[in-house]
């Protein structure tokens, strides 16, 4: 079957779950993994589908998932209403849940179950470490749709950020057990695969009851730091670096508020990625007040700092990455000044930005209906001038990178042309990488130098 993944990592661990799932198994078409962060988002994945519907014959069809797909992860009965323009396609259109029937079984986890699970997770981390049998993997496993393994350890949300539609359609906070998550790492690694990226809604929010009591996330912080415990996210990235040997442990995007010192320690670990991308949405205190998001600017700085001053022994600079947000209602020049200089200030080498939607199409969110609404011309001056700055700080930090040794995990190969990341998160192929090897292969990691 054919995929096309819009959005989120998360999608990406999900198109890897449908299309290995039992349901789709005997399946023709093209599976469409959807996203509604912004109207343009929206456009795009839908565009696609009236393209790519002329491409199916027979009993194919398109079978459409994730956000555009379902509210609170089951499939909408209403989605050809909210997209018209694919209702002349019905026969053709399938719309599917959040997860694979199989997957959804094991990730629907009751409050009393997550409760469970954090205990027995302290109980054993206290105790003795998850003992999990290798024997039982086989040696080949499924093919994989990417060179990296995405993989979900959190889901859904309960912080109502006006700006927000996903957490309209995803339904509320859950996490997986951390023994899961370690025997699904420790399955992969067991068939040579070399990079895991740890994905979800709000990962940091990993092991807490849910993702909006900032007070309580305070007071456990106090409570298990004084028993010697830590954060429970630091806690999980701990067991993992404990009970795995997989080289590289990528975090993908992370909620601030619940970053502590306990994960920022961690970070320093050489196994772990040293790309960090936090989900902070905008830089002025204002506008993190209306969006309802849990913390101002002096935080975010702070976080920033510490997280740019972590040095690594094997020398490798740590980059940062950051979902922004332009042009949110009532934004000022001032507020929009302060992204700018956090972007500048703080050496933002990813920048992932797009002007605020209002979501005209079909559904809405709360700052849609604000007054003092952003023109679309102001928009588009910030969001030029926001990626201006961005590509030079980018360009700043590769010219830092010259004729340092990286490790570059290889994720398309030819006889004579090879292309991947570095660990900090820097494009890399023969162009622009010395080594010295008389075959590159997928999936193989490359140590010589950027130039």
């Amino acid at each position: 079957m054919q995929y096309k993944v819009f959005g989120c990592k998360v999608n990406k661990y999900y198109t890897d779950r449908w299309l290995w799932s039992e349901y789709l198994s005997d399946k023709t078409g093209t599976f469409v993994a959807s996203c509604v962060v912004t109207d343009s988002a929206k456009r795009k994945w839908v565009r696609f589908v009236k393209k790519e519907v002329e491409n199916i014959s027979g009993n194919g069809k398109i079978y459409i998932s994730w956000c555009g797909a379902f509210k609170d992860g089951k499939a909408q009965d209403d989605f050809f209403n909210i997209y018209p323009d694919l209702a002349p396609y019905k026969d053709k259109v399938e719309v599917l849940d959040e997860a694979p029937a199989e997957d959804a079984e094991k990730q629907s986890l009751r409050e009393d179950e997550k409760k469970q699970l954090h205990d027995d997770f302290v109980k054993s981390s206290n105790t003795t470490k998850p003992k999990i049998d290798l024997s039982k993997f086989k040696a080949a496993q499924k093919t994989q749709i990417y060179t990296r393994k995405y993989l979900l350890i959190q889901g859904w949300c309960d912080s109502f950020c006006t700006f927000c539609l996903t957490v309209q359609k995803r339904g509320r906070h859950y996490y997986r057990a951390a023994e899961d998550i370690i025997e699904e790492i420790r399955e992969y690694e067991a068939t040579g695969w070399k990079e895991v990226v740890l994905t979800g809604v709000n990962l940091s929010a990993w092991g807490l009851d849910n993702t909006h009591d900032i007070k309580n996330f305070s007071k456990d912080l106090v409570k298990n730091w004084v028993s010697g415990w830590g954060s429970k996210f630091a806690s999980l990235l701990r067991e993992i670096l404990d009970n795995t040997s997989i080289p590289r442990l990528r975090i993908s995007s992370l909620w601030p508020e619940f970053i502590d010192d306990d994960v920022i320690k961690i970070l320093w670990e050489e196994r772990i990625y040293p790309h960090f991308h936090f989900s902070i949405q905008s830089g002025s205190t204002n506008t993190l007040k209306s969006m309802a998001r849990h913390y101002d600017w002096d935080f975010m700085k702070k976080l920033l700092d510490k997280t740019r001053n972590i040095t690594r022994e094997d020398g490798v600079e740590v980059s940062i990455g950051a979902d922004l947000i332009v042009g949110f209602p009532g934004e000022s020049e001032e507020d929009f000044m302060d992204t700018y200089n956090l972007v500048k200030d703080c050496r933002i080498t990813k920048v992932h930005a797009f002007p605020f939607s209002a979501h005209t199409m079909g559904e809405s969110v709360p700052a849609g209906k604000f007054k003092n609404q952003i023109s679309d011309t102001i928009k588009k001056d910030r969001m030029n001038r926001l990626m201006a700055l961005w590509d030079a700080v980018r360009e700043e930090f590769k010219n830092a990178q010259k004729w340092k040794t990286l490790k570059v995990l290889v994720e398309k190969s030819s006889w004579n042309t090879w292309s991947g990341w570095s660990e900090n998160y820097i494009e890399c192929d023969e162009s622009n990488f010395e080594i010295i090897a008389w075959k590159i292969e997928r999936n193989s990691i490359l140590v010589w130098k950027y130039k």
